[in-house]
């Protein structure tokens, strides 16, 4: 009987220890899991995302992708002079102050993710009306102006056609558009809830 007990309790005390290193191991996966989507595809800022694509009637993960592929969540100034999460130059910055009726605006306003994602997030809103709801055409423009892709619009209508991605003359700006929109996508997989797309 004794040693019935004591099989059972080895038993017993085998399958817990199963059980916990299960646990353990599946929380490391899960953990290292979540590191790597942090590293790969790195959110930050997301209350400030989620009230100005709600202002602006953006898409979250497209402020999201835009932030990634500008500065991946690392504000910084850039050799261009470009500011902050969304990588707004100050002459941008000055335009869409006028715009949208900010007259107070200061180039250091920009290095605050507040301010600097509500001005790109205008910035995308106004792009995206200026090419009737384009997403591609409004994140070209967003890296090569509305002067270049009012162009590239204008040469391909005259030749009867669209201006589609792989027909962006600019390598950078083909390259940088078909980057935002594949994160677009990336983030509405992996951060759904966080954008408050569910």
């Amino acid at each position: 009987m004794t040693d019935r007990r004591s099989a059972s309790r080895r038993t017993l005390g085998a399958l817990v220890v199963t059980a916990l290193v299960a646990v353990v191991v599946g929380l490391t996966i899960s953990s290292i899991d979540h590191a790597v989507h942090e590293l790969m595809l790195p959110l930050g800022d997301v209350s400030v995302i989620r009230e100005q694509a709600a202002a602006k009637h953006l898409d979250p993960a497209l402020i999201a992708a835009v932030i990634y592929a500008e500065s991946k969540f690392e504000p910084r100034t850039s050799p261009a002079g470009a500011e902050g999460l969304m990588q707004i130059e100050p002459a941008t910055a000055e335009f869409l102050a006028k715009l949208s009726g900010g007259y107070r605006f200061t180039t250091s306003d920009l290095a605050r993710p507040s301010v600097n994602v509500a001005y790109g997030s205008y910035y995308l809103r106004y792009l995206l009306e200026h090419y009737a709801g384009s997403e591609m055409l409004a994140v070209a423009a967003y890296n090569a102006g509305l002067a270049n892709v009012d162009m590239w619009v204008a040469k391909a209508s005259a030749a009867g056609r669209q201006l589609t991605v792989d027909a962006i003359p600019f390598t950078e700006t083909r390259e940088y558009v078909q980057r935002v929109l594949a994160a677009q996508r990336a983030y509405r997989a992996t951060y759904a809830h966080q954008l408050g797309l569910r």
